[in-house]
């Protein structure tokens, strides 16, 4: 609620209203105002032609009525002139009353006026109203309320005799209902003007904790790796170097130097996602290159490095794809490799991308392990080809795997050469 002189909230929303019944809704005080001023235009009229109290219900007025009796030229001109004046004063009346939430030192005394010129209670009673209702300081309108009671027994008590019962029954009606129902409103639209912002901030606060929450979770997670994975990694690349530096011949130096450099490339890796899972300020996103079918090649001599039979092919013509694809294309082609290595050791792979002019198909093939090959394989999340699904579902395409009929496996994925949009996918559908 507003202070005494200052605008009031005018129960409006800042947001774009709503058409239809909500915009009427937002606008409903204002309307208001309008209907309010409508109603006191004839309101005004009424109570000066019928018996006015106050200033213009003076005994003078009275006798000009007695000396212009009704028929003759001077009553027609005594009854255009009150009709004129009437006209001008309920105009006046109702453009203070659109200014009610506004203007309250207007309001009142524009019904100090009307009291005490002709009896007007009305006004006086709408004023008590829109202040109780709209206005928080209720010293104030102790002291409006006090002064509007006064003007009222004065007046009403001059212009005529009045009895008590009487005048507790026109003040309880006038002023008492009015004010009782406009500290309602008020009270009720402070409460959820409370409750409103309560919610606001706890839902705000709300969102502060689970932001602390995923970013301790975070740190927690980027502590875990760097003390078991980054530790491993490094272990294994100094124990690599110190092979290359003394093996015995030249195959076993050049294996230890792949071991070693694939093991520094791992950790640069993982140095720059524990920067982000960590979500320092001076932590960026990886700056380095992501990779595209253009490294493929050079993926596949890794992996021939070490020891893998991989052969590639290729059929059609490419074109240009969008960088998302390229590096599904390349992630599906790493993930096939890794699995075909880690669950058929010694087992030759190929590798065949087919360019159409609309998908680009990968198909990854690899043969039954040989006999005899019964080392140990590598732990496994069992998660790989999972989140390569999702990838590849991401990017518009379809993945598959399965075993050979011949004892190998297979892994494919078709991808669009041009990246299609869910929405309109699913309009066209």
């Amino acid at each position: 609620m507003a202070q005494d002189g200052a605008a009031p909230p005018s129960g409006a929303s800042t947001a774009r209203p709503e058409p239809g019944w909500a915009r009427w809704w937002a606008r409903r005080h204002r309307v208001a105002d309008w209907l309010l001023a409508a109603a006191f235009l004839p309101w005004t009229g009424l109570m000066l032609v019928g018996e006015p109290h106050g200033l213009l219900g003076l005994p003078a007025l009275a006798a000009v009525g007695i000396a212009a009796p009704v028929g003759s030229t001077a009553g027609v001109l005594l009854a255009l002139h009150t009709a004129w004046g009437a006209l001008t004063l309920g105009a006046a009346v109702s453009t203070v009353v659109l200014f009610r939430r506004t203007r309250p030192r207007l309001m009142f005394g524009a019904a100090t006026a009307t009291l005490l010129g002709y009896g007007d209670i009305g006004m006086a009673a709408l004023a008590l109203f829109t202040y109780a209702a709209w206005y928080d300081d209720r010293r104030r309108l102790g002291l409006w309320a006090a002064w509007l009671t006064l003007c009222t027994l004065a007046v009403y008590t001059v212009g005529g005799p009045i009895t008590a019962p009487a005048a507790s029954s026109m003040l309880i009606m006038f002023y008492g209902m009015p004010l009782a129902v406009g500290l309602w409103i008020g009270t009720r639209r402070v409460l959820i003007a409370n409750l409103r912002e309560r919610a606001e901030r706890l839902e705000h606060e709300q969102h502060l904790l689970a932001d602390q929450a995923i970013t301790a979770e975070r740190t927690r997670i980027a502590r875990e790796m760097h003390d078991v994975v980054a530790h491993r990694v490094s272990l294994m690349v100094l124990h690599a170097g110190g092979l290359e530096v003394s093996a015995p011949d030249e195959r076993t130096a050049q294996s230890a130097g792949l071991i070693r450099t694939t093991g520094r490339d791992a950790l640069a890796e993982l140095r720059d996602i524990l920067g982000v899972l960590r979500d320092e300020p001076e932590a960026s996103a990886p700056t380095a290159p992501q990779p595209v079918l253009a490294d493929l090649a050079h993926l596949v001599d890794d992996w021939r490095a070490a020891g893998l039979s991989v052969d590639s092919s290729s059929a059609g013509t490419p074109v240009a794809l969008p960088a998302q694809t390229e590096r599904t294309a390349y992630r599906t082609v790493q993930e096939a490799l890794t699995n075909a290595a880690k669950h058929a050791p010694g087992a030759p792979v190929r590798v065949y991308l087919h360019h159409r002019p609309d998908i680009l198909e990968i198909t990854v093939d690899n043969a039954p392990p040989p006999a005899g090959s019964a080392a140990e394989a590598p732990p496994s999340s069992g998660y790989g080809l999972a989140g390569l699904r999702e990838r590849v579902v991401l990017a518009g395409g379809e993945l598959w795997s399965g075993p050979l009929p011949h004892g190998g496996w297979r892994v494919g994925a078709a991808l669009p050469v041009a990246r299609r949009d869910r929405g309109a996918t699913e309009a066209a559908e």
